[in-house]
Formats: structure tokens, sequence, C-alpha cells
């Protein structure tokens, strides 16, 4: 914006100068400013009798403004309509690929009776990296075959009625009744999610600290489904040394642990025996069957070296069947818990005012703390530094006004115009049904230099015309009202016009830039009827 405005300013004392030059025609006589004009003279030269009541009403409007502000929901980044989601399926730990498959099926059945839906390509247990791992010797990483990801290509946004979200509502409120499995819809960026976070040292505590969240999250309405990374644990073979009876038989926790390590998994890559093919070379993995891996007394009677030869497994160490987190994860060195919450038909301000006012939340046990993370966070920032940035922005403009008019007075008068934008801004958010979100700030700060130049426009002509030309003020201030209300007017028309087709999304997605141009052209709006009246 900043590039665009000092590149009209070059036009503007250039080109248009020259081009006037070449192409003006000069016509007889003032133009008719008709019926309009004549009716604004009126309200003007009544403004300016009645100064105290103008000052009131203008201070009353910027004030049911700031309240108004107030009302709106806010935001952070509004989601995007890329015409493209996700529906992600997690199943209960411990669960075969077999499953993933048969519950994604009739997942996929479901999301493809949308109409707005185009495609669906599921995949389950997909790798997450390649070669040969550094332990076990066979293919890389693989991800957890317990999840499955539908990705899901919508028709573009102009040829179908409904937006992304809520045709990603409609999928979710569909998949409730699909039991013994958990759905996430969408891909969890920004402005699509809530997200809490809790830390402790105590994991007894902050794991049920979390499941009481979660609980609560449950029950508020308009919330999209819920997730954590502590809310399922996975089964695993527990064994557990008996470091006496292993000293005594001359056996020490390496070996046990090579042991298990070969006869589940395999040798490392380095120990293991190769085949050499003509133009590669293949490891060769030996491991225990799948059924004597699942069986625990074929565990058990694993042989581990010690000093008096080869001894039961068992006679060293406890073998049981238990479960256990998969991972342990560090907020600032403290054990945390994620909890993520999709806002579904929720803003972000909204769900993060609930979602704080929560009992389990309020009433945290000594250890735990809720640390703000995400989302929110950002949010609370931005519109932190919002602030910061308008006092900084009009602080600017007064220095500039200074300098140009050698005045204090003046560019207080010209500042005058920036309350009344509010309102406007705010008037047209409302009627739109968008939050107060960062594109919405950003319209805002865009509303500071515009509104001020049409100010320009009607405070330097009287200043010019009571300096210059020894008019009276009244005098002055009511022929600069006739001579500059069209221009004002026509700039005012010129930057609403070019901000509809963003304001009503007629080009491509446009869920960012729409609030920004919805401000700015209800901000233009009342700061120009308002500021034609006031300044």
């Amino acid at each position: 914006a900043a590039i665009a405005v000092l590149a009209a300013l070059g036009v503007a004392r250039l080109l248009t100068p020259m081009i006037a030059a070449r192409v003006l025609v000069y016509h007889e006589g003032a133009p008719d400013g008709g019926r309009m004009l004549e009716w604004y003279m009126k309200v003007a030269a009544l403004a300016l009798q009645y100064r105290r009541t103008t000052m009131i009403s203008a201070t009353a409007f910027f004030v049911l403004s700031v309240i108004g502000l107030g009302f709106l929901p806010q935001g952070f980044v509004p989601s995007a309509d890329s015409s493209r989601t996700q529906v992600s399926i997690a199943l209960a730990p411990g669960t075969t690929i077999e499953e993933p498959h048969q519950v994604a099926e009739p997942v996929r059945a479901i999301i493809s009776q949308s109409p707005e839906v185009q495609q669906v390509f599921t995949t389950i247990g997909a790798s997450s990296g390649g070669g040969f791992s550094s332990r076990g010797g066979g293919p890389g990483s693989i991800g957890d075959l317990r999840k499955a990801n539908l990705a899901v290509t919508l028709v573009h946004a102009n040829d179908r009625e409904r937006s992304q979200r809520e045709i990603e509502g409609e999928i979710r409120e569909r998949l409730r009744e699909v039991p013994g499995a958990r759905f996430t819809v969408g891909y969890g960026g920004t402005g699509e999610k809530v997200q809490l976070n809790l830390t402790g040292e105590d994991p007894v505590v902050l794991q049920q600290t979390a499941q009481a969240v979660m609980a609560d999250l449950r029950q508020i309405p308009g919330l999209g489904n819920i997730s954590s990374t502590a809310s399922l644990l996975r089964p695993e073979i527990i064994i557990r040394p008996d470091f006496a009876r292993a000293a005594e038989l001359g056996v020490n926790a390496s070996a046990i642990g090579e042991t298990v390590q070969i006869a589940t998994a395999g040798d490392y890559t380095q120990a293991l025996a190769k085949l050499n093919l003509p133009e590669r070379q293949v490891n060769i993995r030996v491991q225990l069957p799948l059924d004597a891996r699942r069986d625990l007394q074929t565990l058990k009677e694993l042989r581990v070296p010690g000093a008096r030869g080869l001894v039961p497994l068992s006679a060293v160490a406890g073998v049981s069947v238990g479960s256990g987190p998969a991972q342990i994860s560090r907020f600032d060195r403290s054990r945390n818990v994620q909890l993520d919450a999709e806002l579904g038909a929720l803003e972000l301000g909204e769900a993060t005012r609930i979602v704080d006012a929560m009992p389990s939340l309020q009433s945290l046990p000594p250890g735990v703390k809720k640390v703000e993370i995400g989302d929110a966070q950002r949010m609370r920032e931005m519109f932190g530094a919002f602030g910061l940035a308008m006092v900084t922005g009009i602080v600017c403009v007064f220095m500039v006004q200074v300098l140009l008019f050698k005045d204090f007075m003046q560019p207080v008068t010209i500042l005058a115009a920036l309350p009344l934008s509010v309102g406007g801004a705010v008037i047209a958010l409302l009627i739109a049904d968008e939050p107060f979100s960062m594109p919405a700030t950003i319209g805002l700060l865009m509303l500071m230099g515009i509104t001020t130049k049409n100010s320009i426009l009607l405070v330097e002509y009287a200043v010019v015309a009571i300096r210059d030309y020894g008019m009276g003020e009244t005098e002055a201030l009511l022929d600069a009202c006739r001579k500059r209300a069209r221009p004002i007017v026509m700039t005012t028309l010129a930057m609403a016009a070019g901000m509809m087709p963003v304001a009503l999304g007629l080009d491509a997605d446009t869920s960012f830039r729409a609030p920004m141009a919805i401000v700015v052209i209800g901000g233009l709006i009342t700061s120009t009827v308002l500021s034609l009246v006031v300044v």
C-alpha cells in the first residue's frame, strides 16, 4: 500500500499535469452540484452554527463505535477456502493395518455423499522415511498403522454455494455416528483450532487434569473434534530385570537388551549378514516369527548369555504385558500435554473466552500450569501490537501535518476524521457477519491514511482562502465545503469501487482479504459523510 501511494504521488505530480495540459478543456461557469450539494451546504452551515451539538454528536458516535467493537467476535486469521481439506482417522493403539482400512472405506463413502466433494484419496500407514533403520535393519520409519488420512478435494469455490467451513462442519456431524474411531477434519492450520498446553512434573496428576479438561471441552457446543497427546496409551511388553538374580548368574542389562532386540526386531544394521548381488547388497535380517513375538512364554524362554553359560530370560527378568506412553513430550523442560479442539462454528476469540472459563482450568491442581500457545497467544500479541501501531501511525501523520501547516492546531482538526471512521468499520463488519481479525486491523491502519487525506483536501483549501485571500473563517469553510465535497466523494467512491470485488469475494479465495476490504469500505463511508460536516 505504501509503495502504491508513492507511485500514485509521482503520477499525480508528473503525468497528470502533463496529460491535463494536453487534453483538459475549460468550460464557462461553475458546475451545478445538484440538490445533494445544496442539501449538504445547508447541513454544513447548521453544523457551523451549532458547533457544540456537532462535537457532542460526533463524540457520542465514536463512543458507540468503541462499544460496538466489543460486540464483534474476535478472530486471528480467517480459515482459508482452498477447496482442499483432510479427514484424519485414529483408532485404538495396537490395531492392525487391516482395521483402519475397514473404517476408512465407510468414511470415504460418507464424505463422497456431499455434492461439493470431487475426489477422496485414502492413505493408511504411509511411510514417513526411506532407507533402513539404524537398529533393526528393516525399512525406514513407518507411519502409525492405526491412523488413516483422507485427502478431500472440493469443487472450486466459485462453483458451489457453501463455504469450505460449512462443508467441513457437515462432515463432522456425519462422522459422529461412526463408532470406534476418532476423527479430525481439516489440516489444523492457522485459524482452524484452539490449543491448550498443560505442563507439570507429576505425570499421573497431569494425565488426570488433561482428562478433566477434555471432558469439559466436549461439553462446549460449537467446538469440533478434540484430541490430546496423552489421550491413549499403547500396549507394550515390559521386561524388568532382577538385578540381584542377574548378578548371581553373571548377566548384565546390556545382554538382556541385545537378546530381546535381536529376537524381536533383528540385529543392528552393521552386524547383519549381507547378500551380495551384482548391482546391490541386501541385508539379511533374522528374527522370531510374529506369533512367537506375541507369545510371552516364548519370550521368557529366550537364552541370555551369562558368566556360566546361557540362562532363560525368565530367570533374570520379569516379562509382562502393560501399557505406556509412546513418547514423553516436554515444554520448557516440564512434562506437557497438548490438547487441540477444532473451532467448528466458533471464532477463536469466543472459543478462547469460553475455554478459559471452564471449571477444570479455573481450579488446576498444584504443580499443573496452563501455558498459552498457538493462535490464541499470537492473537493476543497481535492486538497488543496493533494498539502500538495505531498510536505510532497517528503520531507520524501528526508530525508530517505540523511540518506542512507550520501549526499544531490544524493537524488536530484534520485527525478528527480518524475516530469517525471506526464506526463505519464496525457497522460494516456486523452487517457482513465477519469477526474482528488480523485483516480487519490492517484495514483500520489503511483507513488512517485515506481518511486523513480527505480531511487535508478540506482544511488546506480553507486555510489558503483565509491566509491568501483574506476571507472570513465561516465564509472560507463553506466555500471549501462547496468546492471540495465533489473530489472527496469521488475519491471515496473510487476507493470503495476498487475494494468491492474483494469484499464480495468475486475473484479467487478472498477469505483473508475480504474483512480488510469490508473495513475500508465501511470506514470510508462514515468518515467521508461525517468528516464533511464535523471537520
